[in-house]
């Protein structure tokens, strides 16, 4: 797939305006008091793999929504190396030392600088070898085993976690590679690795307060709001980026619902509470019915930005970039049919990348 070095500039843009945003202090406010207690704690550190989802238009990239467990950037690399995950594992490449320099430095900024590098991950995840990204995780566990960190997938239910500490078969756990979708940390299966978190022992990556001030959907909203960012000392460059890359977007509470209603074309209709695409509903499809069953506080109103086409196919076409802090890992286009990008349809997936001039 061929995309143009504008309008990578433009989502690049997009990406240091937003990582500035999340740091200032006026947004942190002003945010706050939409976090839980859990993601208004600072660890000190950043989120591993985040991923910044855009829409192609006609007029150049719109955000879509942001991740901070964002999965495939392993996967994206089949694409290049035919014999994944060996020959991915056998290399040498700047990709794999970005990789390793990533959880290398979450863990010197956890531990301000006294331990330079984990000695033992967990990647987490819900039962995690029945997930569809499992041989992701499984590379990821190779990949630390082979620059000699001990690794393994491991189900909250593994490990013994409390304010004390994480830890596996006895041992105790540096850092946690977060892939679990229970982002704030609230259900009982996770309140051991609550308890430790907050008592600052373990690297905890991605965290509740990465997510709060950057994934929660609900920060499209203000993103969105012209007038809001105005307070927030931003540049008038960073303010006309995310005036042009991120689409229109409110709670449905904030609107007058019958007149979103009408123009229900205009839209698709998010939980903001949901991942992976799950409950989102695309305006021209959905029944009045369904539309009156909407929560008004939880539902996000976003301007409905349709993915591009592959050419000659019934195949949509959206882009990801995989990012640490500002700095990118990698972009990869996402092929899929229907409505979310499962990967289930034949000639779904992640797809080579070609930049245009």
């Amino acid at each position: 797939m061929v995309l143009s070095r504008s309008d990578l500039r433009t989502m690049l843009r997009l990406v240091h305006a937003v990582y500035r945003l999340h740091h200032l202090p006026a947004y942190q406010e002003r945010v706050a008091a939409e976090l839980p207690a859990v993601a208004r704690f600072d660890p000190g550190h950043e989120a591993v793999m985040m991923g910044y989802d855009f829409h192609l238009t006609p007029d150049g990239p719109r955000l879509i929504e942001v991740n901070t467990n964002a999965g495939g950037a392993l996967l994206a690399c089949r694409a290049y190396h035919p014999r994944f995950p060996m020959g991915f594992l056998e290399g040498t490449s700047r990709y794999l030392a970005a990789l390793r320099a990533m959880f290398a430095q979450e863990m010197a900024l956890f531990s301000a600088g006294r331990v330079p590098h984990p000695r033992r991950v967990i990647i987490l995840d819900e039962e995690p070898e029945k997930q569809f990204l499992a041989e992701e995780m499984t590379v990821m566990r190779d990949l630390f085993l082979a620059w000699g960190v001990e690794a393994t997938l491991a189900d909250p239910g593994a490990l013994h976690m409390s304010e004390e500490g994480v830890f596996w078969q006895g041992k105790p756990v540096d850092l946690i590679y977060n892939r679990h979708c229970d982002f704030y940390l609230e259900s009982p299966a996770l309140a051991g690795l609550r308890a430790a978190y907050l008592a600052g022992r373990v690297c905890l990556t991605p965290n509740p307060h990465s997510y709060g001030l950057l994934a929660d959907k609900r920060r499209l909203i203000l993103w969105s709001d012209e007038t809001l960012l105005r307070h927030l000392g931003m540049t008038d460059r960073e303010r006309a980026t995310l005036g042009a890359v991120v689409p229109f977007c409110r709670l449905l509470a904030q609107m007058e619902p019958e007149s979103v209603w009408l123009e229900r074309k205009r839209w698709v209709f998010k939980p903001v509470t949901a991942f992976g695409s799950r409950g989102v509903l695309l305006g021209d499809s959905i029944s009045r019915q369904r539309f009156q069953a909407l929560d008004l506080q939880t539902t996000l109103v976003q301007e409905f930005m349709p993915p591009s086409r592959v050419p000659n196919t019934r195949l949509k076409m959206d882009w990801r970039l995989f990012v640490y802090r500002n700095e990118l890992l990698g972009v990869a286009p996402r092929l899929y049919q229907g409505q979310v990008t499962n990967f289930r349809e034949p000639g779904s997936g992640y797809a080579p990348v070609r930049l245009s001039p």
